[in-house]
């Protein structure tokens, strides 16, 4: 485990918050200037098609995010090719009750954990926010008991609902070994299903020539949860490919999108509140 500073950002590497496969599992923590206390947090969960990429793909937004002080923890998960789903969304929840537990050391709020990610981990996100306290996803990943609501979710270019995605992009959560259980692993593990008006605020972010995961994804993400009276935004990037945040600008106007929707509906939404209702 190392130690490490950028700006005025600490970045703890390599921190234990639960086990999985007889292993480790290991998240980066990112703490804002000045060490706050009570912060909001943001758990960041990294994407690769759910068999690729690790906990470092969301440095950047660690470190953004973090200089406006969100405590920040990029999380790791087992890929498909070491467990077999769910394994993924078990140790995603095993990180919300990992910081939960460790609040006061971390120096985060409890009750303003948010949860973002990118791709396959917007997919997992989504799905941890809609899924508080379901067994079936819980798994055994260390702090029984703890709650595993979040305050909001921030997805990029998520697969929502992978029945309406094509072959061979909707079904890699389901081992090709397992063909009988395929429609229902896909049918269980598409966020859309979990909608209702308990969702937490969802901001959704998408570019509209998305061809590994099509922008429709967010589309009809955004339209079950508006229809279910949450509250929703779907930021769209005309053209954009997937993973277009990778360049830097995009990124820099990604993080402030979250930043000024955070703003809104989690650090001081009773402010915001007022100053519209002030408003002529």
């Amino acid at each position: 485990m190392s130690s490490t500073s950028t700006g005025r950002v600490t970045i703890e590497e390599g921190v234990v918050f639960g086990t999985g496969s007889g292993r480790d599992l290991k998240c980066d923590v990112y703490t804002p200037p000045g060490r706050p206390e009570n912060a909001p947090a943001v758990l960041m969960v990294h994407g690769g098609s759910w068999r690729n990429g690790d906990r470092t793909q969301l440095r950047g937004y660690g470190i953004l995010i973090g200089r406006e002080g969100y405590l920040c923890v990029c999380t790791e998960y087992r890929l498909l090719d070491e467990a077999a789903w769910p394994a993924q969304i078990h140790d995603v929840k095993a990180a919300i009750r990992w910081m939960r537990a460790n609040s006061s050391r971390l120096g985060l709020d409890p009750e303003r954990i948010v949860i973002e990610g990118n791709s396959a981990g917007g997919h997992l996100a989504l799905l941890a926010a809609g899924t508080p306290g379901r067994p079936e996803f819980e798994g055994e990943g260390g702090n029984p008991g703890v709650p595993t609501d979040v305050a909001a979710v921030l997805a990029v270019y998520p697969p929502t609902d992978l029945a309406t995605m094509k072959r061979g992009v909707n079904e890699p959560i389901a081992s090709s070994e397992e063909p009988n259980k395929v429609a229902e692993i896909v049918r269980t593990g598409s966020p859309i299903n979990y909608v209702t008006p308990d969702f937490p605020p969802t901001l959704l972010i998408h570019g509209t020539k998305d061809e590994l995961v099509p922008y429709d994804q967010s589309v009809r993400m955004y339209q079950a949860l508006e229809k279910a009276g949450v509250p929703v935004e779907l930021h769209t990037y005309g053209n954009q490919p997937h993973a277009f945040d990778a360049q830097p600008e995009y990124g820099r106007q990604t993080a402030a999108t979250m930043l000024a929707f955070l703003k809104r509906f989690v650090t001081n939404p009773a402010k915001v509140a007022v100053s519209k209702q002030a408003m002529p």
